[in-house]
């Protein structure tokens, strides 16, 4: 990953990465690094935690000032049957299933109380990890700024809490 990065938006050079992702779920970090491979397996994107089952997702923010968006590596906490049903497409185009409902298994910075948000995971083709989306009625910030966009502003405001 890039120390630094030129933003699409105002075109300068920003420290850190320009699309941030998580390593692994909160829950599954927080353990130990010395503990951490024989509490749980996971890889760069599946993790399974004792009977809890993870996938590494891609939760887009569209700009409403430019073109392109910005995009949060994202962990969605799923069922068995969810994760599973995810295995078997793996290596396939998975976009013709419908939405498997999950919840945020990481905490976003620059909003409040994601973890745990009940989210829908969007299953891609075999080159594109899923997508997330929110229920409609979630009225979040992050659900909003889902659905409505980010502007400059805020995507350096994100970008400054990361």
């Amino acid at each position: 990953m890039s120390d630094s990065f030129v933003c699409a938006v105002c075109g300068k050079t920003h420290a850190g990465p320009n699309e941030p992702g998580f390593q692994l779920p909160d829950e599954v970090w927080a353990i130990p690094e010395q503990e951490r491979s024989t509490r749980a397996k996971f890889s760069a994107d599946l993790c399974q935690l004792g009977d809890r089952y993870f996938v590494r997702s891609v939760l887009i923010l569209p700009f409403t000032e430019t073109n392109g968006d910005f995009g949060w590596g994202v962990w969605v906490e799923v069922e068995r049957h969810v994760f599973e049903r995810y295995l078997s497409l793996f290596q396939v185009d998975g976009s013709a299933e419908p939405p498997h409902s999950g919840t945020l298994a990481n905490a976003l910075p620059s909003y409040d109380a994601t973890l745990g948000m009940p989210v829908l995971i969007q299953f891609g083709d075999r080159k594109q990890r899923p997508s997330v989306f929110f229920p409609a009625s979630d009225q979040s910030k992050l659900a909003l700024e889902q659905r409505h966009g980010i502007d400059a502003a805020r995507y350096h405001e994100i970008l400054a809490a990361i």
